[in-house]
């Protein structure tokens, strides 16, 4: 067999091919690749956007654990915020792990910088509001809840805490009705709240509420599967790519979900902890049936 590598011939053919939407990530780094900006890139290429980051910290981490974690320095962040940009520009961004106060400050002040649309509208941002790693390693200062509420989340599109983060910020109980979770989040200025059900009792279904009072709750039955690190970085990824791509935040959020229903039962064991959920489930069912085929830029013939 022969494979020709040749690139498409006409500019229909390689515009077809091109990423739909630029979308930034503003996170951490996870060395053992399984949440952070490595799952962030993956789930936005996963559906066809262009993935891009700004790391706030790098964490020495793996399947059991975090061992260290070094948030960068306030210049740092603001050169790669300003290079990206400044020149490629920005669909959609997310907010993951920001570690400390002075880290949120300076990114929701960033942020607050983006051009905003043609219509005037902001670019839609998903802030994913980091607290914890899947292990319990604290991800997020104690001293910087209250920065993250008053500067960042008023910037927010849409807002995704699991039910623990939503509690932290909320200074409510976990047992809080999700609905109840989600309109104390939004005082504080969200547009959207996406409290996630993956650590509650029963079936792992999300509720959305936006402020006007519309409400969504996509349904799930939970996966047998321990291994799911990256789920809440993913999730709030695969949401930046749909509004990036112009959907509705509904529209997204119901993508996301039923991507991530293929993704948390194909996450996979790797090292001896935790293993990953699967971004690319998809790529390796079609696959697995034969159903994918090379595109445009790569041909396969017989040699």
């Amino acid at each position: 067999m022969t494979i020709s590598t040749e690139r498409p011939t006409t500019s229909a053919e390689r515009d077809a091919t091109l990423p739909t939407a630029r979308v930034l990530t503003i996170a951490g780094t996870d060395s053992g690749g399984g949440a952070g900006v490595p799952a962030d890139l993956k789930a936005m290429m996963a559906l066809g956007t262009h993935g891009m980051c700004v790391v706030t910290a790098v964490t020495a981490q793996n399947s059991v654990g975090v061992q260290g974690a070094w948030p960068l320095p306030d210049e740092a962040i603001r050169g790669q915020f300003r290079s990206v940009v400044d020149d490629i520009g920005v669909d959609a961004l997310k907010t993951g792990m920001l570690a400390s106060a002075e880290i949120v400050a300076t990114v929701a002040e960033l942020i607050d910088t983006v051009p905003r649309r043609a219509d005037g509208s902001r670019v839609p941002l998903v802030v994913d509001p980091v607290a914890m790693s899947k292990h319990g390693d604290p991800l997020l200062a104690a001293e910087a809840v209250a920065t993250l509420r008053s500067a960042l989340l008023p910037l927010a599109t849409v807002l995704t805490p699991n039910i623990p983060e939503a509690a932290l910020l909320t200074g409510l109980s976990p047992s809080t009705p999700a609905a109840v979770l989600a309109g104390a989040l939004l005082e504080l200025g969200a547009e959207w709240v996406l409290i996630k059900g993956g650590h509650k009792e029963g079936d792992a279904d999300d509720t959305l509420v936006s402020w006007t009072g519309e409400r969504h709750v996509f349904q799930a039955a939970r996966a047998d599967n321990t291994h799911t690190h990256g789920t809440g970085c993913t999730m709030a990824s695969l949401i930046a790519a749909g509004l990036g791509q112009g959907l509705s935040v509904p529209e997204a959020v119901g993508l996301a979900k039923r991507f991530m229903i293929g993704a948390i039962p194909a996450g996979y064991a790797l090292g001896r902890g935790i293993g990953p959920v699967d971004p690319l489930w998809h790529l390796r069912a079609a696959l697995a049936d034969g159903g994918w085929t090379p595109g445009p830029g790569l041909r396969t013939a017989a040699g």
